[in-house]
């Protein structure tokens, strides 16, 4: 009985030798692992270096982005650029005169956005006469250096004329129903806007600028105008109160606007912004006009007198000037 007992404890013995030599183990690895992490914690400046390492590689990223040097006069903010305007609306959105802005750095800055600008234009019947003066002056003035998608809209794709455009640019002819009345092509434009932003122009174009086939630019129009929304400045009312203003003045229409409000008169000659942006401007004063339709009643200047009753409720966040719609010599 002894002798079996004493060859029990020896087994147990035995057994309990791996246990106790892999707790052993397991005890110098923390013990080792304890005294690195203390040794690290007390030794910022590996630390330090590893980070620099990692910022110095980042930096180097970053230089090979870098824009190019652009040089131009430091802005006084006790000097403003022009003193004989208004600059800024009451809203805060900026009002866009010649002298307010630098071109280069804003050209830099838009070609960060890689951005593409549509420009609208409806050249129905006897106003495909326009398209050529308009196509020209476009490639002389409009966007230049940026890329560009004309979308022309036309019942008479045949008698759009062939222009050489810039590197980036192209030509979009859209087939577009004419109508008896040139009032009825003006107003059914916003529907064919709002339509093809949602159906086409959200995934092809950043901005879109709507203008008339009549406009001949005679002068540099850029990323300048570009904004979420913005409006024209009609050069026609550019002194007149809002009282005296060419609104809608009948309470029946969806364009009425009283004589104590209003803040600016908008052609509708050019307008524009962001996709979105237009879709909503367009779509809102397409159900509008139908609504005057419906009610036997059309507004003072169609869709034009829409555009400012939107543009009232809905402040553009950019103005521009009249400059934009009239010779210079003129203001």
């Amino acid at each position: 009985m002894a002798q079996s007992l004493r060859v029990l404890s020896g087994k147990q013995k035995r057994s309990l030798l791996p246990v106790t030599s892999f707790l052993l183990v397991g005890l110098i690895l923390s013990f080792c692992g304890y005294s690195y992490l203390i040794t690290q914690n007390q030794n910022p400046k590996s630390k330090l270096a590893g980070a620099s390492k990692a910022v110095g590689q980042l930096h180097s990223q970053q230089q090979l982005k870098r824009l190019p040097r652009t040089v131009y006069p430091q802005p006084d903010v006790l000097k403003p650029s022009r003193q004989d305007v208004l600059l800024v609306t009451p809203w805060l959105a900026p009002i866009v005169w010649e002298g307010t802005f630098n071109t280069d750095l804003l050209n830099e800055q838009f070609r960060l956005q890689n951005a593409t600008i549509g420009l609208t234009v409806f050249a129905l019947r006897k106003y495909t006469l326009f398209l050529r003066v308009f196509l020209d002056t476009a490639e002389r003035y409009f966007m230049v250096g940026h890329r560009v998608n004309y979308y022309i809209f036309t019942d008479q794709p045949d008698h759009v004329p062939h222009v050489l455009l810039r590197e980036g640019r192209q030509m979009v002819i859209l087939k577009a129903q004419s109508h008896a009345r040139w009032q009825d092509i003006s107003m059914r434009r916003m529907e064919v806007i709002s339509n093809f932003s949602q159906q086409r122009f959200l995934g092809e174009v950043d901005y879109l600028v709507c203008s008339d086939v009549d406009v001949k630019f005679s002068d540099h129009v850029g990323v300048e105008i570009l904004s979420s929304l913005f409006g024209t400045l009609h050069p026609g009312y550019l002194k007149f109160r809002r009282d005296n203003f060419a609104y809608e003045r009948r309470p029946q229409s969806q364009a009425y606007i009283p004589e104590d409000e209003g803040d600016f008169y908008y052609t509708g000659a050019l307008f524009g912004g962001s996709v979105l942006e237009v879709y909503r401007l367009t779509k809102a004063c397409h159900q509008a006009m139908m609504i005057d339709q419906a009610n036997g009643i059309e507004a003072k200047w169609h869709d034009e007198s829409h555009l400012n009753k939107y543009l009232l409720h809905h402040k553009p966040t950019k103005v521009l000037s009249p400059e934009y719609r009239w010779d210079k010599e003129h203001l």
